[in-house]
């Protein structure tokens, strides 16, 4: 669909200069699949470009944006083709909804109950994308990466039902983004792949009896009106994505506006986690005063969880390493990284 519709778009979003107030204009169109509702789309607006204009002041270069949000442009997981096919030449790319192409980016997601720090986990995978081998999966797309990274606070489950023992499980429908479905192995429970976008009415229409989310979206997303019973298991933050960028479009630019791009990715990336941090607290807060009911499993159960769980980080790796990329590499650096910074896993993926 992305194809076809690059025919017809790409005049209209082509990167073009002209003079305006004494400055080379470059156009440029910004996307993401998720609305503005959501922390990681409206800080594009507040942190990011206002970023990027004022490190621009002065340069003799401006930039004219475009912001697609909310599916105008490219749907949730539809973002790295639009910006791989020239569609947009920037945009939040989740890579938790393309496990495939950006699989190295995924290992958070294939090792959960490691951090519940989304501080650490952004700092972490960020800085492992210092290393070539990382930042390859995104150029072997046509994208080049911004820094931006987002992470989700702790996931959690939001359920229709209570749960007081992992038996309260077995054969309910539970929607999860992308590779999360994975967590919900040996649990009894169906896991069904999905996304903020679809959850509320998903949960609803009977269609899931709860999900795997993060508090900070589910206040925003109203989930607790259908999922109400919230249980805070302890999955972990995790790495979600980051903002990439046409390579061909990026590698074309003056070097002082590839640099103002770069430094628009490090403002973000302090926004989000500061509005991140806030917006936990509020959120559950919130969602208690609303009337949602709130627990906090206990180390037995989160011990339970995570050991009968089949290794899914290293059949991950597997997968990647018969690929040629480095996933034993990579998950051995992610895993020594949480450690040496003070995290405590539940499960140390990388060693059983």
């Amino acid at each position: 669909m992305l194809r076809n519709m690059k025919l017809g778009l790409a005049a209209a979003i082509a990167v073009t200069t002209a003079g305006v107030a004494g400055a080379e204009t470059i156009d440029a169109t910004y996307v993401t699949g998720h609305p503005p509702v959501f922390r990681w789309v409206r800080l594009v607006s507040e942190a990011f470009i206002p970023t990027v204009n004022k490190e621009l002041e002065g340069s003799g270069y401006a930039i004219n944006w475009q912001e697609q949000y909310g599916g105008s442009l490219a749907k949730v997981g539809e973002e790295l083709e639009a910006v791989e096919e020239g569609l947009a030449e920037m945009g939040n790319i989740s890579s938790l909804f393309d496990p495939a192409k950006l699989s190295l980016q995924n290992v958070s997601y294939y090792t959960p109950f490691v951090s519940s720090d989304p501080g650490l986990v952004i700092e972490t995978i960020d800085g492992l994308h210092d290393d070539p081998l990382m930042r390859s999966t995104w150029e072997e797309n046509g994208l080049e990466y911004l820094g931006g990274p987002v992470a989700v606070d702790d996931y959690l489950l939001m359920t229709n039902f209570p749960i007081n023992s992992m038996d309260d499980l077995k054969g309910k429908k539970i929607g999860a983004p992308g590779p999360a479905v994975n967590w919900l192995a040996g649990t009894g429970a169906v896991g069904v792949s999905g996304n903020l976008t679809t959850y509320y009415n998903e949960v609803k229409t009977g269609v899931y009896d709860g999900i795997i989310v993060f508090a900070s979206a589910a206040l925003p997303g109203k989930l607790y009106e259908v999922a109400p019973y919230i249980t805070k298991v302890g999955f972990g933050a995790q790495y979600a994505g980051g903002i990439g960028a046409n390579k061909d479009w990026f590698d074309g630019l003056p070097e002082v506006v590839q640099d103002a791009l770069r430094t628009g990715g490090d403002a973000y990336k302090a926004a989000y986690l500061e509005d991140l941090d806030q917006a936990v607290t509020t959120a559950f807060a919130e969602m208690a005063k609303l009337g949602a009911t709130i627990v906090e499993v206990d180390e037995d159960f989160r011990q339970q969880w995570a050991s009968g769980m089949d290794n899914v980080a290293q059949t991950w790796a597997e997968q990647v390493d018969s690929e040629g990329k480095p996933g034993t590499e990579i998950l051995k650096a992610y895993m020594d990284a949480v450690r040496a910074a003070g995290g405590t896993p539940v499960r140390n993926w990388d060693q059983n």
